[in-house]
């Protein structure tokens, strides 16, 4: 029922193009409506293309149609494809894919700067329609990618379609489409077919208006759909067997940070997104899963995003730990031997599945392609069979230099900045410093878990940091850093979904600031609960995680910054509480800092001076400012700009603390290797160490 009202939401978004619309404008709104639809395009992927007498306009090499706009498609002289057709480019494989890459570029109509036209331009030119899509649905796979699919496609749609064997792609695919093509044309009369299906590669519909293109998608797709419906719904690998509560939850905790260190080659450790949804626990979890995988890869992207095959690792009965982290290191140092290469998909059985990416975006890129393998395989099984790539096909693409070239396209947006690729978690985020750090973090290029006690807050934060640096980038959690159970539900979430943690900001704090002698025990009780006891809560539940990626890797160290006050450096009058947990939280930093360095984590505290621009002072209703100008706690003072002159002259920076200071401090703490156990001041001078 879901899918047929995504159907008709999508319908809805078809584009209308009115009379000035020229043929690249009709192409654009073609490319973005099935770029969007992920039934259609994963991970960027797709091909489309529009056509004149002398010019194609085709889709750039790595550009997502998701969001293309008419800068990127490359104009290509028609004749000069055709002539590179005709070309012999020779038999030997590396050196034709030379030569038609050349004759390719050559073929552009003016200088494209660093633009390359799709690979398969040439098949886009060859069919007689003026428009092409190429799109990789999985109900339209289940047949490419089933033993039986060619006498399936020729029941469904007859001579409407042609059916192109599995082959390898670039020069050597086009050749037997032109035959099929002239073919098709001499038994049909037609001038074109509807679309073709390639085996074990995708759908191309063919079409001279744009709603010709969208009528034959989905008559096309629709017979699938009924033919995929037919076959039954029996569990497509065998019986499910899943491990349940607990231990599920921590074998996640130990095997994706194990994995983020074992797999990682440069300075960051890899993310890893972790699924289990029906579909993966269908193949991981399934009893005929592993036999289904080692069939080998059925489609071109799944070996660009995923690898040609999974790792599969079966943990030990107990969530061991040492035991885990061992056994991945020998799978994973197995799979490079055989494969030549670290694996991108962990399948676990009775948990489900493991994706790991340089970026979180890679990582999700290969849990959605992955993923969307697994239903075509499904269904190809129900069908009859599933029929995976030969040999030498999944070689060619293996070492394919335009698949090469595909991939770093779709690499080159790589993070940047002082904290690129480090998943940090900042408590207290939703709103006030937490989120500033937050802030400033996503900005260096982390990606960030904002959590808070206010989850709205907290999530709505996070929204808008994806919305300034992309998908994935933050994720919004509720927190009661005052209830272990709370905080480790909290970073479980951050596991499943970055695969562990670099930096862990411990800044949720509370101030009640009245006399030892009137002050109720339960506020004190409340401020001792959430800055004293929280730091410890938090950083007894995030140091496990941490500790697993240092015993991955043993060069790794990870940073567990508490945000603490320069009261926790100096006595503070009529504010004991506060006071008091800030100096017992620099004791939890420095004995924290003697038992984690074993496992690589690094502890220090950052003591900010007063925040005079913060609502903690500031507010013009509850401010300390005004609290204390009411209070008559500074001698003479008539209004709250003489309550704030009197503070900040009492720095010798002559101004409040500000976030920038403080993200300055962090960053230190992040890239320097040699201290641990630190309160670092930055209060302009107030509170000096001695």
């Amino acid at each position: 029922m879901k899918k047929r009202r995504k159907l008709r939401n999508m319908k809805d978004n078809w584009p209308k193009f009115d009379d000035n619309a020229t043929l690249v404008d009709k192409l654009v709104g073609i490319s973005r409506y099935y770029g969007a639809d992920p039934q259609f395009v994963l991970a960027g992927g797709g091909n489309t293309s529009a056509k004149t007498d002398k010019v194609l306009y085709v889709k750039a090499s790595g550009r997502a149609l998701a969001t293309i706009d008419a800068g990127g498609f490359v104009a290509m002289d028609r004749q000069k494809l055709t002539d590179l057709l005709n070309e012999d480019l020779g038999e030997e494989p590396i050196e034709r894919e030379r030569r038609f890459k050349e004759g390719v570029i050559a073929a552009r109509m003016e200088p494209a700067g660093d633009l390359r036209p799709s690979v398969e331009c040439l098949l886009h030119n060859l069919v007689p329609q003026r428009f092409v899509v190429h799109t990789h649905s999985a109900l339209a796979n289940a047949v490419a990618c089933c033993a039986g699919g060619e006498e399936i496609a020729r029941k469904l749609f007859g001579d409407s379609i042609i059916w192109i064997p599995a082959t390898e792609p670039g020069h050597t695919l086009v050749r037997p489409i032109a035959e099929a093509l002239r073919r098709h044309k001499a038994r049909t009369g037609a001038p074109g077919p509807d679309a073709i299906i390639m085996q074990n590669h995708g759908l191309l519909i063919c079409g001279d208006e744009p709603d010709e293109i969208r009528d034959r998608t989905d008559a096309i797709i629709g017979k699938c759909r009924k033919c995929v419906k037919a076959a039954g719904d029996r569990p497509a690998f065998g019986r499910v067997s899943r491990i349940e509560g607990e231990t599920a939850g921590k074998l996640i905790n130990v095997i994706a940070p194990a994995l983020r260190g074992l797999l990682a080659k440069g300075d960051s450790l890899k993310i890893v997104t972790f699924d289990d949804s029906e579909l993966s626990v269908s193949l991981a979890c399934g009893a005929e899963g592993r036999r289904a995988t080692e069939l080998g890869p059925i489609m071109p992207d799944q070996i660009i995003y995923c690898g040609s095959f999974p790792m599969w690792y079966a943990p030990p009965a107990s969530a061991d730990e040492k035991r885990i982290v061992e056994g991945l290191r020998k799978g994973v140092a197995a799979h490079k031997a055989h494969w030549k290469d670290a694996p991108m998909v962990v399948l676990v059985p009775g948990v489900g599945m493991f994706t790991a990416g340089d970026d979180f975006a890679w990582a999700d890129n290969a849990r959605t392609v992955y993923l969307n393998a697994i239903e075509v395989m499904a269904g190809a099984k129900r069908l009859g069979g599933i029929k995976a790539m030969s040999d030498l096909h999944r070689r060619f693409i293996e070492t394919w230099e335009a698949e090469a070239y595909r991939k770093r396209v779709a690499k080159a947006a790589a993070l940047n900045g002082r904290a690129a690729n480090k998943v940090a978690v900042v408590t207290g985020a939703a709103q006030g410093i937490g989120l500033e750090i937050a802030q400033g973090l996503a900005r260096q290029g982390a990606y960030v878990a904002l959590t808070d006690i206010n989850a709205a807050g907290a999530e709505a934060a996070a929204e808008g940091l994806c919305g300034e640096h992309g998908c994935g980038r933050a994720t919004g959690l509720a927190i009661n850093v005052t209830d272990g159970e709370s905080i480790r539900q909290a970073l479980e979430q951050v596991v499943r979904k970055y695969g562990g943690i670099d930096v862990f900001v411990s800044n949720a704090g509370v101030l009640k600031a009245q006399s030892v002698k009137t002050q109720p025990a339960k506020d004190f009780a409340f401020v001792t609960d959430v800055n004293y006891k929280g730091y410890f809560l938090c950083v007894q539940n995030a140091a496990p995680i941490m500790a697993v990626q240092h015993a991955a890797r043993a060069d790794y160290t990870s940073d567990i910054i508490q945000i603490n006050s320069k009261s926790g450096l100096a006595g503070s009058n009529r504010n004991a509480a506060y006071a008091g947990s800030k100096f017992g939280g620099i004791g939890l930093t420095q004995s924290f800092a003697l038992e984690l360095i074993e496992d690589g984590i690094k502890v220090n505290s950052i003591c900010p001076g007063n925040f005079f621009d913060g609502p903690l002072w500031s507010d013009p209703k509850s401010g300390l400012f005004v609290q204390y100008l009411r209070t008559k706690k500074v001698p003479g003072a008539k209004t709250i700009a003489d309550v704030r002159r009197a503070y900040e002259a009492k720095v010798p920076m002559g101004r409040g603390c500000e976030t920038a200071d403080v993200m300055i401090a962090i960053y230190y703490i992040m890239e320097q290797k040699y201290e641990t156990g630190q309160a670092l001041p930055v209060t302009g001078g107030q509170v000096m160490l001695s």
